[in-house]
């Protein structure tokens, strides 16, 4: 039996909504299927606006572009992330501040971010790892008093909540993914929440090539033109037809992630004492969407063995990010050996084990046999 650490799977609908679209005469950006996406997921979240783009990347550029970063400015945000979460602000000129990690939920560490910030502090970014909340209560008293503004990678974090209260509306913008692995996917996708009216109008604007071509198509102008700058964020209604189907399904979806995701802890929460390896800590007061099941192996050596074995037995785990204020570019920004600690310690140690929506429960109970027979002597 082979098992691949992700396997794309369709919901029900998609098929019928990709046909749909096609009887619709509209396959571009802002169809049909995008409109009831928007609808959806603002009526989900009680956001004032959301807006579908082509990945969570470039919902996280649209929000540095609002937000009007540039050259002299800082954004801190942890070193343990997908390069993503940099290149949005550096593209605009800005200057990536790494802080190190929690070492219980691998989130941003709030109380190292005071010592980070500067006059030149722009944004803050938490990033949401696993989908389990960062402490947004700290991390917004800390950008008031610093003046800065808060932009969330929500980017694992669909359906996750923080003391009740729904990951994606605690900043200015969250952005959001919906790529191939996470809980909801349309393939390649994403979607920027703002929390902020007064972002709405000049974010459809920058949306669409800088043009105010939302407006013309509400009737509020006679005719669209070039206003501002921007680029082309909208994706295809093809691909909002598949992403609805899937966000119909959510509960259903939700509902099997959870199930593979406790069968995993309370399957290996003996073994793991066994090999000092250590399961995923989540607190009382975060409620997780369930999007991915790790495991912190005592060492690298370990962690490496731990895959191959698994690798030996058709069954794909993979490690996740490398410290980015190690990587040339974070060296450039500044970035040094020793700078984040726990990044560079979890980063080493870090496995994930397979985790999709279709995952039969004999696909699951093999997993869980295999990851048992490992012993740190293999």
């Amino acid at each position: 039996m082979r098992i691949p650490f992700n396997r794309p799977s369709m919901a029900g609908n998609e098929l019928r909504y990709v046909t749909e679209a096609f009887g619709n005469g509209h396959v571009s950006g802002d169809g049909e299927f995008t409109r009831r996406c928007h609808v959806l997921l603002e009526e989900l979240f009680g956001v004032e606006k959301v807006l579908l783009t082509t990945s969570c990347t470039s919902a996280l550029d649209l929000s540095a572009l609002l937000l009007g970063v540039g050259p002299g400015d800082e954004v801190i945000l942890p070193s343990f992330t997908f390069v993503s979460t940099a290149n949005a602000f550096v593209l605009r000129g800005a200057r990536p501040v790494f802080v190190d990690v929690r070492p219980d939920t691998l989130n941003l560490d709030e109380e190292q971010i005071e010592r980070s910030l500067s006059p030149r502090t722009k944004v803050i970014v938490p990033v949401h790892y696993a989908g389990v909340a960062c402490e947004m209560d700290r991390i917004r008293e800390i950008a008031r008093s610093a003046e800065a503004f808060v932009v969330e990678d929500n980017a694992h974090g669909l359906f996750g909540r923080y003391k009740g209260r729904a990951l994606g509306t605690f900043g200015a913008f969250a952005a959001q993914s919906f790529h191939e692995t996470k809980n909801i996917s349309c393939g390649e996708g994403g979607a920027l929440l703002i929390n902020d009216r007064a972002f709405i109008e000049r974010a459809e604007i920058l949306r669409e090539k800088g043009t105010d071509r939302s407006r013309f198509f509400r009737g509020q102008v006679d005719k669209y033109t070039w206003v501002d700058v921007g680029s082309s964020y909208l994706p295809s209604d093809l691909l909002a037809a598949v992403l609805l189907a899937q966000l119909e399904a959510r509960e259903a979806i939700q509902a099997r992630r959870r199930a593979i995701w406790e069968a995993y802890r309370g399957a290996l929460e003996d073994w793991a004492v066994t090999v000092s390896a250590r399961l995923p800590i989540v607190p009382d007061h975060c409620d997780q969407p369930y999007h991915l099941f790790y495991l912190l192996m005592p060492d690298r050596r370990a962690r490496d063995a731990f895959i191959g074995h698994l690798k030996a037995r058709g069954i794909g785990a993979v490690f996740h990010y490398l410290p980015l204020h190690l990587s040339p570019m974070g060296q450039r920004s500044g970035g040094r050996p020793g700078d984040c600690p726990v990044t560079e310690d979890v980063s080493d140690r870090l496995v994930r084990l397979p985790l999709f929506n279709d995952m039969t429960a004999g696909e699951l109970e093999h997993v869980i046999a295999e990851v048992k027979t490992f012993r740190e002597a293999d």
